[in-house]
């Protein structure tokens, strides 16, 4: 075998860190065993006080109806970190956002919207006919990506987050249509 058969061999797998401009580059993945800690860390920044542990991300991995996707971003070295993640179900046709959370230093880039459009494609192609998800009706950037997606407001839940100094703010609950 040539070099390049070789090369052939592994091109589904490699990516380069590095595009022409000297940017990193982001891909989107299935989330790994090795994952959990730094996706447990970055849910803890972004929901300071209703964190979830990288025990209980595993545990949700593990149910057969859950599936996880993480946006990598490469350093300098090659090395892949997460940057972003998204935890969805899926059951009889209907599938909900579980949690979705962006490291604080990566955030309004893009990569939330990346991993909504790949759980998207996903429910497509495994035919379900609804996504659900609960959002704080405050977090107006987030409710902006997600009618920038389809959503529409189905309903609120008064009293459903409780942090900082809101005691008890409204999520708005948020349907978008697959078929």
């Amino acid at each position: 075998m040539s070099l390049w058969d070789y090369a052939g061999l592994y091109a589904d797998y490699w990516v380069p860190a590095w595009n022409w401009w000297t940017m990193p580059v982001t891909v989107v993945d299935e989330v790994r065993d090795d994952d959990m800690d730094r996706l447990a860390a970055i849910h803890a920044e972004s929901f300071p006080g209703a964190a979830w542990s990288a025990a209980d991300l595993a545990a949700l991995l593990r149910e057969e109806t859950v599936f996880g996707l993480v946006v990598r971003r490469a350093n300098f070295f090659g090395t892949r970190s997460a940057v972003a993640f998204v935890l969805a179900r899926l059951v009889v046709g209907e599938a909900e956002i579980l949690t979705i959370a962006a490291d604080p230093a990566q955030r309004r880039r893009g990569f939330a919207r990346r991993l909504m459009e790949e759980v998207f494609r996903r429910l497509y192609r495994d035919r379900a006919e609804a996504l659900f998800l609960e959002v704080d009706a405050g977090n107006e950037a987030a409710v902006a990506l997600y009618r920038g997606l389809r959503f529409r407001k189905v309903g609120e839940r008064k009293g459903y987050y409780a942090h900082g100094s809101v005691p008890g703010a409204t999520a708005l609950v948020m349907r978008a249509d697959l078929r």
